[in-house]
C-alpha cells in the first residue's frame, strides 16, 4: 500500500516541523506582547527553541509581514539587549459577521485579536427572508472591508456567528427567525462575491453565536485562571455554550448549549421551537420586557428595562427577580451536571446584574448539592464587553492564521 506520510528527515517533514515552529513562535509574540514586550530571547525560552532557531523563524516572520521590528531595546534579561517584536497592525485579519434577532455586527480583528473596525444595524430579521437577511449582512460586511482596507488590513475569511443549531454551513433551525434548513454560509458567500466583483472570494464559516461570545470570553474577557465556564447569553432568545479546560463543547452533532430551550414548565406558554415553557419564555429578552410593561422592544426597550430597574420600578424589580430565579434553577442543574468554574452571563444579562444575580445565586447556593457554590463566592459573573459573538467570530479566523502562518503569507516576488 502506498504510504502518504513523509519519512522521517525527508524534505517534507522538514517543512512541516518548520510551519509547526513558526506557528509557535508567532503565537509567543503575540502572549509575550500582551504581557509587555516580546524579544527572541523571550520567545525563546518560552517555547523551548534555541535562540537561533527563534533568531531565523523571527526574521521570516518580519519578511511576510506578520511581525515588526520596533528598534526598541530593553536590558530587562540577562545578555545583550533585544529589540521588541510584536505582530503586525496591518496585513492578514479575520471577519466577524454575526446575525441576530434584532441586528447585526460586523467586525475586523487583526492578529493581535484587536477589534480594529466595527459596524452594527439594528434590524427586525424576523420573518424576513433568510435570503434577504443575508444579503443585508453582506452589504454590512462589504462596507466594514472597504472600512479595514483603509487600515491596510486584509480578512483572509469569514466566520458567521449564527443563532439556532448551526451544522455543515446551514441553519438547520432557528426559531425566533423562522429558519429551517438555510444554507446560510452559500448564501452570504454568494452575496458578498456579488458586492466585490473582481476581487478573490472570501472563505466563509459558521457556529453557533453563543459558542462564539463564550469563545471570546475565553480569549479576551480577562477570566484569569478559570477555563471551564457555563456562558449564557440573553437576547430575544436564550443561547448558552459550555467550556471545559479552554475547549468548546460542541456535542455529537454540534447543538450543546441550547440551554434556552430547556423546560422549566411544561404546562408554560408555547415556544417557538415547538415545546411549552422553555426557559427563553420566562427570562429572554422579550419575556422581561412583557413582564414589566414594556411595549417597545429592541435596544430601546432593554435601556428602557435598565433605567426602570435602576429607578426601583417594582413591577421591573419583580419581572427581573423571576427571570433570575428561572435562570438559577436552569443552571443548577447544568452546574450539577458539568461542575463548572463559573458561570458567565452575557447579553442583556449583563446590564441587570445588580439586580439578576442575586435571586439566580441564590437558587444556585439552594440547588447545587456539592455546597461548592456557596463557599466558593463569585462564581456567577458578568461577561466583559469584550465577550461579543462577532469578536470571537472574526478571531476564529485569525486563529487559523496563527496556527499556519505560512498558508497566509504574501507571494514572494521573483
Amino acid at each position: 500500500m502506498k504510504s502518504y506520510l513523509a519519512p522521517l528527515g525527508s524534505k517534507a517533514d522538514k517543512d512541516t516541523v518548520r510551519r509547526h515552529n513558526l506557528s509557535l513562535v508567532l503565537r509567543a509574540v503575540r502572549d509575550e506582547g500582551e504581557a509587555g514586550e516580546a524579544t527572541r530571547a523571550g520567545v525563546s525560552a518560552r517555547v523551548g527553541l534555541t535562540r537561533a532557531a527563534v533568531s531565523s523563524l523571527v526574521e521570516q516572520l518580519l519578511d511576510s509581514g506578520f511581525v515588526t521590528e520596533s528598534g526598541k531595546t530593553f536590558s530587562g534579561q540577562a545578555g545583550r539587549p533585544g529589540t521588541a517584536l510584536k505582530v503586525a497592525r496591518t496585513g492578514p485579519a479575520g471577519l466577524g459577521v454575526e446575525i441576530n434577532i434584532d441586528y447585526v455586527s460586523v467586525c475586523v480583528v487583526d492578529l493581535a485579536g484587536t477589534g480594529r473596525v466595527r459596524q452594527t444595524e439594528h434590524l427586525d430579521n424576523r420573518g424576513a427572508p433568510p435570503e434577504e437577511v443575508l444579503a443585508r449582512a453582506a452589504g454590512i460586511a462589504a462596507r466594514t472591508l472597504d472600512s479595514a482596507r483603509e487600515q491596510e488590513l486584509y480578512p483572509v475569511g469569514t466566520a458567521l456567528a449564527l443563532p439556532g443549531l448551526v451544522s455543515g454551513g446551514s441553519v438547520r433551525q432557528a426559531p425566533n427567525l423562522g429558519w429551517n434548513e438555510v444554507p446560510a454560509e452559500e448564501l452570504f458567500a454568494g452575496a458578498l462575491a456579488g458586492l466585490r466583483p473582481g476581487t478573490a472570494p472570501l472563505p466563509v464559516r459558521s457556529e453557533n453565536e453563543a459558542n462564539l461570545a463564550a469563545l471570546a470570553e475565553l480569549w479576551f474577557g480577562g477570566l484569569d485562571t478559570v477555563r471551564s465556564f457555563l456562558y449564557l447569553t440573553g437576547e430575544i432568545g436564550v443561547g448558552g455554550a459550555l467550556v471545559l479546560d479552554g475547549e468548546l463543547l460542541r456535542g455529537a452533532h454540534g447543538f450543546a448549549g441550547e440551554i434556552g430551550h430547556v423546560v422549566v414548565d411544561p404546562t408554560g406558554p408555547e415556544c417557538r421551537c415547538g415545546s411549552c415553557g422553555c426557559l427563553e419564555q420566562y427570562a429572554g429578552q422579550s419575556a422581561l420586557l412583557r413582564a414589566a410593561g414594556i411595549g417597545e422592544g429592541g435596544a430601546a426597550g432593554v435601556m428602557e428595562l435598565e433605567r426602570r430597574a435602576q429607578a426601583g420600578d417594582p413591577v421591573t424589580l419583580a419581572a427581573v427577580a423571576d427571570a433570575g430565579r428561572m435562570l438559577g434553577q436552569v443552571l443548577s442543574g447544568a452546574v450539577n451536571l458539568f461542575d463548572p468554574d463559573a458561570v458567565v452571563l452575557g447579553g442583556i444579562y449583563r446590564g441587570l446584574m445588580p439586580w439578576l444575580s442575586p435571586p439566580a445565586d441564590a437558587e444556585l447556593t439552594g440547588r447545587v448539592v456539592s455546597g461548592l457554590w456557596s463557599r466558593n463566592g463569585g462564581r456567577l459573573r458578568a461577561s466583559s464587553v469584550a465577550g461579543d459573538a462577532a469578536r470571537g467570530a472574526a478571531a476564529l479566523v485569525v486563529q487559523d492564521v496563527l496556527a499556519d502562518p505560512v498558508a497566509y503569507a504574501p507571494p514572494v516576488d521573483v
